[in-house]
């Protein structure tokens, strides 16, 4: 199906939402845009009208990172741009963006025109990620990304292993919960220490600040 000639804004915030769909209208007076809140009202557009000419999305949805759902867009749409927004003071965003996949980024204390700019760009089959750093700022981060035990290199038992150690519980406890030995708990802590490159709990810790362990990401479906 060709793309249709409107365009997707996913922002759980109403008036920010709306507030670039009106922007997006005074540049482009015959395109629509459509608002959504969420992945489910998405899909819904995609199944009644196809795929839009690009998806504007926030990067943080009151759930999760919006960037976990770009895999499903891809089986819905193919190459159809996402252009991600956040108003995120942390600079490691962009970098995420653009490994996720996501063809552009923009700030949200970015001008109205440079908006305009990036969404044109995309529109044309350009990528667009910025430059200049002045939105950005030192301060610590307040959001954690999810990671998978594969995307640290670990394997799925391993997984719920360091999920154990990082609620606090010591190894013999680790071994009942999940029916193992307490010799295979701490075979299992020292390959996970190596591959993370760490000696100690505390330094898994410190190791994986502004990340959470999740077992299994939500399902996109």
């Amino acid at each position: 199906m060709q793309p249709d000639s409107y365009v997707i804004v996913l922002d759980d915030h109403p008036l920010v939402g709306r507030g670039m769909a009106q922007y997006l209208q005074s540049i482009h007076a015959d395109m629509k845009v459509s608002v959504t809140a969420n992945w489910d009202e998405v899909k819904d557009l995609l199944q009644s009208r196809g795929c839009p000419l690009m998806l504007v999305a926030d990067v943080w949805l009151a759930s999760s990172s919006s960037l976990g759902l770009l895999a499903q867009w891809r089986l819905h749409c193919g190459e159809t741009p996402w252009l991600a927004m956040s108003g995120d003071d942390d600079p490691s965003v962009q970098q995420r963006v653009q490994m996720a996949g996501a063809q552009g980024f923009v700030h949200k204390q970015a001008s109205p025109e440079d908006f305009g700019r990036a969404f044109a760009a995309l529109l044309e089959g350009q990528r667009w990620f910025e430059s200049d750093a002045s939105h950005w700022s030192s301060a610590p981060r307040t959001r954690e990304w999810d990671v998978t035990p594969a995307e640290l290199g670990l394997t799925p038992r391993q997984g719920e292993i360091l999920a154990l150690v990082l609620r606090g519980l010591p190894n013999k406890r680790i071994a009942l919960k999940l029916g193992v030995s307490e010799s295979t708990v701490k075979e299992h802590l020292t390959g996970i220490l190596e591959r993370l490159g760490v000696r100690t709990r505390v330094e898994v810790l410190t190791h994986l600040r502004g990340r959470r362990l999740v077992l299994e990401l939500p399902s996109c479906d």
